[in-house]
């Protein structure tokens, strides 16, 4: 799955380390999710949604398979 985390998070001026403690994981885990390492659980899609003020479908891309 791919995603705009980088992208929206670089738009916003917001650092990888405050965006992980923002969302409770490391840093390695945001580096993880924007390289397209990680996928989130939903739980987690949804708060990275609701922290940019954005639809999830605005923040990640789902591609069928």
């Amino acid at each position: 799955m791919k995603n705009k985390i980088e992208a929206i998070r670089k738009e916003l001026g917001i650092l990888q380390e405050d965006f992980a403690k923002a969302m409770g994981v490391s840093r390695q885990t945001i580096s993880s999710l924007e390289n397209g390492r990680y996928n989130p659980s939903i739980l987690l899609a949804h708060k990275i949604a609701k922290y940019f003020d954005k639809a999830i479908e605005e923040v990640f891309i789902f591609e069928e398979e």
